[in-house]
């Protein structure tokens, strides 16, 4: 096995437009103002990750992400070995915050070792399925527009799971906008909704009342986790799994919300956990007894690679379909071997590490620090 003694830590921002501006209830997003994160060994291995800054809801911006690893991570980092990844999470956690910013350091690590050991890193994780199911995210539109979209992926790529982002007009267009989509696919297609935190406790159970015989399959985020009562009197009426995102992005918060009554489902985003922290926040809602789902940080496909590689490894979150679609929405992106959803699925590469090769040529054309 070569020197895995970790050598350098490199960030290089980069910035690739979205076909069309993402909305829902946090925020917007026009364009991906991403970073990619490597680290380099002293036997020449090079792995590789990303990490999407979602300022609104975690408050890392891109020049946050570089700062951070180039100040404070890079350097605890460099002189240690790539198995060392406890020693790794010790150290970064000394710092607070900068959850994409640590779990990109993370998956780039595990991408190291899988190359070291010949092996994909989702057999290192678990191996437990070759693919995955396929949701695609609707973001705010028009009825018709985003029943348009539904049909596109529909024909394109076999998907027919749908997340619907509501949390703007409850008793109008939020409503109408599933309604819009059950009827136009009648039982052929699964729908479940996000809020953002959009609603309040009461708007959300008016809108799930109204929209009690469109099947839905879960509920994310309808309102504030901060509305403490208002979230549990919530929980208790909603006749669906509600899913905690934002609300529930360490192993403790997830111990929090669920014992708490405030949810009754995980979203698991490799993005924001990386590999080794989304193994303990898995392990634990299975010790709990709630259902997970692998969410999506809106991320580019290096991101999205990550997090079929993870899901696909482990048996309970290769039950639900995963948020892995989102990369379609973006103009260009950096594999030389883009991603490709086919029958609804997304198949897991099988190179070792996490078996991505990336196009040069577009990371140049796109760094912001050139």
């Amino acid at each position: 096995m070569s020197d895995l003694t970790i050598e350098q830590v490199e960030v290089v921002p980069f910035a690739i437009p979205y076909r069309k501006p993402l909305h829902f209830a946090s925020g917007e997003v026009r364009t991906a103002d991403h970073v990619l994160v490597r680290v380099r060994t002293a036997g020449g291995l090079v792995g590789h990750a990303e990490a999407p800054p979602r300022p609104y809801t975690y408050g890392e911006t891109q020049a946050s992400i570089v700062a951070v690893v180039e100040q404070l991570f890079a350097p605890a980092l460099v002189g240690t070995g790539a198995l060392d990844r406890e020693e790794h999470r010790a150290r970064l956690s000394r710092t607070v915050g900068n959850p994409t910013a640590k779990a990109a350091l993370d998956m780039a690590v595990w991408d190291v070792i899988g190359q070291a050991l010949d092996q994909p890193v989702h057999r290192l994780l678990g191996g437990y399925a070759a693919s995955m199911r396929v949701s695609h995210m609707l973001g705010f539109d028009r009825p018709e527009v985003m029943v348009a979209e539904a049909q596109r992926m529909i024909e394109e790529h076999g998907v027919r799971t749908f997340k619907v982002k509501v949390g703007q007009q409850p008793y109008t267009l939020d409503v109408a906008v599933v309604r819009a989509l059950r009827e136009a696919f009648g039982d052929t297609v699964e729908l479940y909704v996000d809020g953002n935190r959009g609603w309040t406790a009461s708007d959300s159970a008016r809108a799930l009342a109204e929209m009690a015989d469109l099947g839905l399959t879960l509920a994310e985020e309808l309102n504030p986790a901060d509305d403490v009562l208002g979230r549990r009197w919530l929980v208790e009426r909603c006749p669906v799994p509600f899913v905690a995102d934002e609300s529930a992005t360490t192993p403790a918060e997830v111990t929090r919300e669920i014992l708490g009554r405030s949810a009754t489902a995980i979203s698991i985003k490799t993005a924001r956990t990386g590999f080794s922290e989304s193994q303990r926040v898995l392990h634990l809602a299975e010790g709990l007894g709630v259902e997970v789902v692998m969410g999506n940080q809106i991320d580019g496909q290096v991101g999205t690679l990550c997090s079929v590689v993870f899901g696909a490894a482990h048996r309970a979150t290769s039950r639900r379909a995963g948020e892995l679609s989102n990369f379609l929405d973006m103009s260009d992106d950096l594999l030389a071997e883009p991603l490709t959803i086919s029958d609804g699925e997304l198949a897991v590469p099988a190179g070792p590490g996490l078996g991505l090769r990336l196009d040069e040529d577009k990371l140049a054309r796109y760094r912001q620090d050139a």
